[in-house]
C-alpha cells in the first residue's frame, strides 16, 4: 500500500501515525496537492490528500474512511479505539472536535493565502474563527474531563487531537493562544515525543 500526501497535512499525518501504531506496513509518498498538482492528479484525478493506493491499485480517500478500512481489513484485530461503547463515545467526540478544528484551520489558511484580500469576506472569517475556538475549547475540556482516555498514546483520540493541535499551532498560533489550552499543550508535548510521531514529522511544502 502507498499513502499519498504531505505530512504537513494533519489528515495525512494522522493516517501515517495510525498505520504505524497499528503495525500495518505501507510506503509513504510525499506528493503535494499544490506544488506537485499534476503528479498527484496522475495518481488520483480528484487530487485529495490523503489518498491510499490499495494492494490491488484501487485508490481510497478521506482519512477517517481509510483508517476504518485499515482496521477492518489489515490490522489483525488491533484497534486504536476502545472496546467499551461508553469510552468509544468519548473518543469519537474528541476525534470529531479535533477534525472540526483541522477543517476550520484549513478554511482560514486557504482564505488568507489563496483568496485575494479584496475578495475576503470578514463576517465569514469571523464565523469560522468562532467555530475554531469553540472546537478547541471543547476539546480542551475533553482532555481534562476524560483524562484516562488521553493517557493512552496509541489511541485515535490522542493521536488525532495531538496532530490537530500541532497543525493549528503551526498555522494560527496567534489566533489560538497556547496559554489558553494547557491540557492540549501537555498532550501535544507528550505525543510528539512518541516514536510514531517522531518518525512522521509535520514537514512538507504545503498540503
Amino acid at each position: 500500500m502507498q499513502l499519498i500526501g504531505m505530512l504537513d497535512s494533519p489528515y495525512v499525518r494522522r493516517v501515517a501515525i495510525s498505520l504505524e501504531c497499528l503495525g500495518v506496513p505501507f510506503e509513504h509518498k510525499a506528493v503535494s496537492v499544490f506544488s506537485t498538482f499534476e503528479e498527484f492528479q496522475s495518481i488520483n484525478p480528484v487530487v485529495k490528500a490523503p489518498s491510499l493506493i490499495c494492494d490491488d491499485g484501487e485508490v481510497l480517500m478521506d482519512s477517517s474512511l481509510i483508517l476504518q478500512f485499515i482496521e477492518a481489513t489489515k490490522s489483525q484485530g488491533v484497534s486504536l479505539w476502545s472496546q467499551s461503547a461508553a469510552t468509544m463515545q468519548h473518543e469519537m467526540r474528541a476525534v470529531s472536535l479535533a477534525l472540526a478544528a483541522c477543517e476550520k484551520t484549513i478554511q482560514i489558511v486557504y482564505e488568507r493565502n489563496l483568496r485575494p484580500a479584496s475578495a475576503q469576506f470578514e463576517p465569514w472569517m469571523e464565523r469560522v474563527r468562532c467555530q475554531l475556538l469553540a472546537a478547541y475549547e471543547s476539546l480542551e475540556q475533553e482532555v481534562v474531563l476524560q483524562r484516562p482516555i488521553f493517557e493512552v498514546s496509541r489511541s485515535q483520540a490522542s493521536i488525532t487531537s495531538a496532530v490537530a493541535w500541532q497543525f493549528t499551532q503551526s498555522m494560527l498560533a496567534t489566533l489560538v493562544p497556547a496559554e489558553n489550552f494547557p491540557a492540549l499543550v501537555a498532550l501535544s508535548a507528550r505525543m510528539e515525543n512518541e516514536p510514531e510521531f517522531i518518525k512522521y514529522p509535520p514537514v512538507g511544502p504545503g498540503v
